[in-house]
């Protein structure tokens, strides 16, 4: 079974495979009291796997809301309140078992509650498990934007189960392609980019022995990116936002109707071609993109309602990475860097690259 190791201090182990899950008991073994947190959905799908592995068994037991408004600062509380409720020391340990909502909320309230206490993170999603999950970045919504609260809490553990991925809704799963995509466009997704440009037929069908390793490769292009800048302080680590500058601008004016692996996918295209038009990159690279996330049937262009650019600007210059103006993470040469306020027409191109009229 594949064990990929996030080299930040103290390390932890990424566990991916089909029968991950079952690793869950030896994970947590020793701790006083385990706190389970996922949501009724996925406690259907999963929960017997668990409970047949021992895990249940463990300790308590809370289930959180469908959906992004989940993720919120009430949520939050209601999770720290239920942790009171279980006397929860920092001894003891949460499990976050779900998609994206679970791990950023579940993450953020183990990172606030008694200054920190131990969290394994259990992704049931593919976004999940290909980001989410890896890096120690919690957070949760506010009504002004996506990710504004939140904090860096690493995990004791991740174990990414790719049998969960046969259930998933295909607009879920699709969703976290648009994350896959992402890895394979940079400059260390070469193997990743194989996998889908040669089987995405295989990937589409959720082949176990195909999702093992696309998984594992791109858990491991974003822990060694997370293990040389944990906390976002050298810049090395932005490279990780490529294609979400527009992303997050779109699920937000879209009121997150707009899956984010659906926005990334957009994103990427965004991107890409703003790169060309400030001669960073060659016509192939978007060209390309949008020829991986088409063979995907991810979206290459905004929906009908999408806002217009002024407004999607006004949201982007509100983006965590902005200093100030606007900041795009674009490739060029083999690298990727941060690019500060590119001029009007080059925007202007980008945006019509993607179906926003300015």
């Amino acid at each position: 079974m594949p064990v990929v190791t996030v080299a930040v201090e103290p390390p932890y182990d990424v566990i991916v495979g089909g029968d991950a899950l079952e690793q869950l008991p030896g994970v947590v073994n020793g701790r006083r009291r385990v706190h389970v947190v996922s949501q009724q959905q996925v406690w259907s799908a999963c929960g017997n796997r668990l409970a047949e592995a021992g895990a249940t068994a463990l300790g308590a037991l809370t289930q959180i809301g469908e959906g992004e408004e989940a993720k919120s600062m009430a949520t939050v509380e209601l999770l720290c309140r239920e942790f009171v409720r279980d006397q929860l020391s920092r001894a003891d340990v949460v499990v976050a078992v779900g998609g994206g909502v679970v791990g950023d909320t579940v993450g953020l309230a183990a990172a606030v509650y008694h200054r920190g206490i131990d969290v394994v993170q259990v992704p049931t999603t593919l976004l999940a498990q290909v980001d989410a999950a890896i890096g120690g970045k919690t957070a949760v919504n506010l009504p002004e934007g996506k990710n504004l609260v939140g904090a860096f809490h690493q995990p004791i553990a991740v174990i990414a189960d790719t049998t969960t991925l046969a259930t998933l809704p295909d607009a879920d799963y699709r969703s976290g392609l648009g994350e896959v995509v992402k890895y394979a466009l940079m400059p260390e997704g070469q193997e990743v980019a194989s996998i889908l440009e040669s089987e995405s037929d295989t990937v589409l069908e959720r082949e176990p022995e195909v999702l093992g390793r696309l998984v594992s490769e791109c858990v491991a292009i974003k822990g060694k990116i997370v293990a040389a800048d944990p906390e976002e302080r050298t810049g090395a680590r932005a490279t990780l936002n490529l294609g979400h500058t527009l992303a997050h601008a779109l699920e937000t004016t879209s009121g997150h109707t707009l899956a984010h692996g659906e926005a990334v996918a957009i994103g990427l295209v965004f991107a890409l071609n703003l790169a060309h038009q400030l001669e960073r990159v060659g016509a192939d690279a978007p060209e390309r993109a949008v020829t991986i996330l088409q063979s995907l049937g991810l979206p290459v262009a905004v929906p009908d309602t999408a806002p217009s650019a002024s407004d999607l600007l006004a949201v982007m210059a509100r983006d965590k990475k902005a200093k100030g103006g606007l900041t795009f993470v674009l490739p060029t040469d083999g690298a990727l860097s941060t690019v500060d306020d590119p001029p009007q027409h080059a925007l202007d191109a980008a945006f019509r690259s993607v179906g926003v009229g300015t």
